[in-house]
């Protein structure tokens, strides 16, 4: 893991460390790609992590007077979810970031980062190639302006050099001709990567398609054009025997291979059967229903607000990291890189944060910090230094249990009782951000959240009991 972790305050203090050590540093916003990468071995040789996460003003997403949408470098997929200007301008976009992982991963995950990652299953990427994006590459003698769609070279490798960070995305906003939508196929509805996914942007002259763009993800190398459905489609009208040959053509198009989630086969089949899906679901106005009005978040607000620092830190594995806990200051003395989770068991000796799956899967390790749910074991302990975290057992007011955890107890929503700490953060946090949620507004809640013995039945009903109680 990482000897050096830099707190940056602006992008002049990063550009220098990336060319000084190259490979040997990574920068990490939301971390729960990077996390994962070199806790598994895929990224090694790290010694240098270079956290973005708090720079001024990197988390605004902005129409500019041409008609471009421009996205921070810590954008997270929620902001997407709960911008405006995403919604009404990019909603092929908006849709894709609502079905990334839960919404822990969610309100921490970048779309730069999702698109860096680069694996073709990613739901971003197919989106924002769909809506023509480009993104802004900066290093310290330079920056370039790249088309996303000449930004991937293969699997996981891009044109990025070792020295540039990517400072933007831009694309243009969707106009009142143009409709647009994002499918994706997976073997669940929540903490699920794409089986195949596919983005489609038509513009139109009435009822008649003047230009369509369909790409495809999970279905090669790097995302692809359906480019024999594009053409089809031009001077045409979205009827039922028009939509069949696009699907098919759309499939035709698709190379996937057959792995441990599918055979190439079945991709294939599924590639044409979601584009006939989201051409329906554009021809009747369905595109546009897909998200709610209000999507849970889990958190305060709709724009991501995280506390700025105005001064680049330098930890070392063995530096203090100072923050309050439930409510009280404290200072840990960490002994190795690790994650937020691991210092708040060893070093806080707060055990009610578990450890489930260590990947950001399960939500045992649920924790509201700075008035965000997040999963603990994707923060890096040093990114915790300098803010306010919650805990389930800062659940608790003067002694009286949060109203969330008297409706569990009274429904008998605990049972091994191992994940219930997860499921009381999120719940908590649902309630301060909905006053009076819905049952869909629950289950959303709680999508990255996992209980293998309830049924999840008592849970529903206690978080609702809870709800209304509040």
């Amino acid at each position: 893991m990482w000897e050096k972790y830099i707190n940056a305050a602006s992008v002049d203090d990063v550009l220098p460390v990336l060319k000084q050590y190259k490979s040997k540093a990574r920068i990490i916003a939301g971390g729960t790609d990077l996390m994962l990468e070199m806790e598994s071995g895929i990224k090694t040789g790290i010694d240098v992590l270079v956290d973005i996460s708090r720079l001024p003003n990197s988390n605004l997403i902005t129409l500019d007077e041409d008609g471009i949408i421009h996205l921070g470098v810590n954008v997270t997929h929620n902001d997407c979810v709960g911008s405006k200007i995403i919604r009404e301008h990019g909603l092929p976009l908006a849709l894709a970031c609502w079905q990334v992982g839960s919404p822990q991963i969610r309100n921490r995950g970048t779309v730069v980062g999702n698109l860096i990652t680069a694996s073709p299953a990613n739901d971003t990427i197919s989106a924002l190639m769909a809506l023509d994006a480009s993104v802004k590459l900066k290093n310290l003698d330079d920056e370039r302006i790249v088309p996303l769609k000449e930004f991937y070279l293969g699997v996981r490798k891009t044109v990025m050099q070792d020295d540039e960070m990517m400072v933007e995305i831009r694309f243009p906003a969707l106009s009142a001709d143009e409709k647009g939508i994002y499918t994706k196929y997976a073997l669940r509805n929540a903490q699920a990567i794409s089986l195949v996914n596919v983005s489609i942007v038509l513009k139109m002259d009435g009822d008649t398609i003047k230009d369509a763009c369909i790409t495809l993800g999970a279905v090669a190398p790097t995302i692809i054009h359906s480019e024999s459905a594009e053409k089809y489609l031009q001077g045409k009208q979205l009827e039922d025997t028009t939509i069949e040959q696009a699907a098919k053509l759309s499939a035709m198009d698709a190379n996937p291979i057959s792995d441990i989630r599918a055979s190439a086969a079945y991709r294939k089949k599924m590639v044409e059967v979601i584009t006939r899906r989201s051409l329906k679901a554009i021809r009747d106005g369905n595109n546009v229903k897909i998200m709610p009005a209000k999507p849970v978040l889990l958190r305060k607000f709709t724009q991501n607000h995280v506390p700025v620092i105005h001064e680049t830190t330098i930890h070392g594995i063995h530096d203090p990291i100072k923050l309050t806990v439930n409510g009280q200051e404290v200072q840990y003395q960490p002994q190795n890189s690790k994650s937020l989770l691991r210092l708040l068991r060893e070093d806080g000796l707060l055990t009610g944060t578990k450890e489930g799956c260590d990947e950001g899967e399960c939500g045992a390790c649920t924790v509201i910090m700075d008035d965000i749910a997040v999963l603990s074991c994707m923060v890096p302990a040093y990114r915790a230094h300098g803010t306010k975290v919650t805990t389930v057992e800062g659940l608790a007011n003067n002694e009286k249990l949060h109203p969330v955890q008297e409706a569990f107890i009274e429904t008998g929503a605990v049972q091994c009782g191992y994940c219930t700490p997860g499921f009381l953060i999120s719940a908590a946090m649902l309630l301060e951000e909905k006053e009076s949620p819905d049952c869909e507004d629950v289950k959303q809640a709680i999508t990255g959240n996992l209980c293998r013995c309830t049924g999840y039945y008592s849970i529903l009903q206690a978080i609702e009991r809870a709800s209304i109680r509040k």
